[in-house]
């Protein structure tokens, strides 16, 4: 986990992450603290195959620029880029055009090598790792995406409270493991709060580890029963 922190959280990072599978090494999400939090554990940006991104929020895409830079200008390729067909186009328009327009790059095939994924449709996107994008509710009017890897894991976006989704999860589709954002404080306006996590069956609750938190975590530590909080920096093998 390259971070674990919600969008204004400072001590813990953007919630970021990187995903080996086998020799690849994909990236999941890349917000405004993505550069640094790579620098820190000494993982050069050149090591990176792939990305895959969930919404345009900077939290999840700010770091893209430098990202996308590096590659282009330091080490002269192209990483591969997986997004849904429906965020595409508002992630260059409404986001990255802004810094990475210039005379010889005027889209996202000009720093990437672009990857449609279609909505709840399973794709490769390495040997050895599938995702499946589900559409899930953020916020009004903007596109977001969780992920379901080789139908067992599940890494939400940020999401408002869908108790329906996550039993569906569990119980007719088996997965075993749920990365999910969690507020640590009501209202739980375009974000599940903890409150809301922990009226779901313990069945569910069993499989779930929180994530996206802000910087007052430490106060809750103990307090989420079953649930266990995901840690910056840490790695973890499912």
């Amino acid at each position: 986990m390259l971070g674990t922190g919600s969008a204004f959280a400072k001590t813990y990072f953007n919630t970021n992450a990187l995903i080996y599978s086998g020799n690849h090494t994909l990236l999941l999400d890349c917000g405004i603290t993505a550069p640094l939090s790579l620098y820190r554990l000494g993982k050069p940006m050149r090591d990176i195959d792939a990305l895959l991104v969930s919404h345009i929020h900077a939290d999840h895409i700010g770091g893209m620029e430098e990202f996308a830079f590096q590659m282009k200008f330091v080490f002269e390729r192209k990483p591969l880029l997986f997004i849904p067909e429906p965020l595409a186009a508002p992630l260059w328009e409404s986001s990255l055009k802004g810094g990475l327009l210039q005379d010889e790059c005027a889209s996202l095939e000009d720093y990437f090598e672009v990857r449609l994924l279609q909505p709840n449709v399973k794709t490769t996107l390495v040997p050895g790792l599938i995702v499946e994008p589900i559409q899930t509710a953020h916020i009004p009017n903007k596109i977001s995406y969780s992920y379901l890897f080789n139908d067992t894991f599940f890494y939400s976006a940020d999401l408002i409270f869908n108790p329906d989704l996550l039993r569906e999860l569990v119980e007719e589709r088996g997965v075993e493991t749920i990365f999910h954002d969690c507020q640590l404080k009501p209202p739980g306006v375009v974000h599940t709060t903890l409150a809301e996590l922990q009226s779901l069956p313990l069945s569910v609750q069993e499989r779930i580890w929180l994530m996206h938190y802000d910087d007052t975590k430490p106060q809750y530590e103990g307090q989420t029963g079953v649930m266990r909080f995901v840690e910056q920096h840490e790695r973890y093998r499912f």
